[in-house]
C-alpha cells in the first residue's frame, strides 16, 4: 500500500494532484504566473476548490498569459463576475490583472519570474523532513520576505500564508511529510538534479 500525505484524503483529483504535481519545482514564469494567480484566489476556500475550477480558470484567464490578463478591461471583470466557472470575487479578479501588470514590469525590467521567485530559496529546492503534518508551518521567513517582495513589485492577493502555499506547489519546498512516497521521490530528483 501506498503511503501519502494524508491531505488529500480519497478524492482522486487530489490525489493525482499531490503523486504528479504538488512539489514538483517549476520554473517556467507563465505556470508559475499562473499557480500564484490560483493561490490567491484560494485565500479562504480549499485547494480542491481551486483545482475543480481550474480548468475553467485557464480557459477564462487566456491560459493564464499575462500579456492578455493586463489588458482585461471592466467589461472582462463583468464577464468573469458571471462565469461559475470560477470563483466570482471581484477583488481577486481585479489582483490578477493587477498582478499581471505588476510581472510585465517586473519583465520589462529585466527580471524572469522564475529568478525573482527562486532567490528566496537560494534558487533550490529547501529540503525539509516533517513527520506529521502538524508541523508543517503556514508560513516561513522565506515566504514573508517573498510577500513582502511581490507587494512592493506591485502583486496582490500574495500574503505569507499564500506565498507559502505557493512554495509548497511549486517544489521550492519539499513539504512532504517523510513517510509519503513522494517526499523520497523528489528529494532523489533534487540530489540528482545537483549533480
Amino acid at each position: 500500500m501506498t503511503t501519502r500525505c494524508p491531505w488529500p484524503g480519497q478524492d482522486p483529483l487530489y490525489l493525482d494532484y499531490h503523486d504528479t504535481e504538488w512539489g514538483v519545482p517549476e520554473h517556467d514564469d507563465r505556470a508559475l504566473f499562473g499557480k500564484l494567480i490560483l493561490d490567491g484566489f484560494q485565500a479562504g476556500l480549499s485547494w480542491i476548490t481551486i483545482l475543480r475550477k481550474r480548468e475553467n480558470f485557464r480557459a477564462t484567464f487566456n491560459g493564464f498569459d499575462p500579456e492578455h490578463v493586463a489588458r482585461y478591461d471592466s467589461a472582462k471583470v463583468d464577464a468573469l463576475m458571471s462565469d461559475a466557472g470560477i470563483v466570482r470575487n471581484r477583488a481577486k479578479i481585479e489582483a490578477a490583472i493587477g498582478s499581471a501588470k505588476a510581472f510585465l514590469d517586473l519583465r520589462e525590467g529585466g527580471e524572469a519570474f522564475d529568478s525573482f521567485l527562486w532567490q528566496f530559496t537560494g534558487g533550490s529546492t529547501i529540503r525539509n523532513h516533517w513527520k506529521r503534518m502538524e508541523d508543517i508551518p503556514a508560513e516561513t521567513r522565506e515566504s514573508k520576505l517573498m510577500s513582502k517582495a511581490l507587494k512592493e513589485r506591485g502583486f496582490r492577493f500574495c500574503g505569507p500564508t499564500i506565498c507559502y502555499a505557493f512554495m509548497q506547489a511549486t517544489g521550492m519546498v519539499n513539504d512532504h511529510v517523510v513517510d509519503c512516497f513522494r517526499h523520497g521521490e523528489l528529494q532523489s530528483q533534487a540530489v540528482a538534479n545537483l549533480a
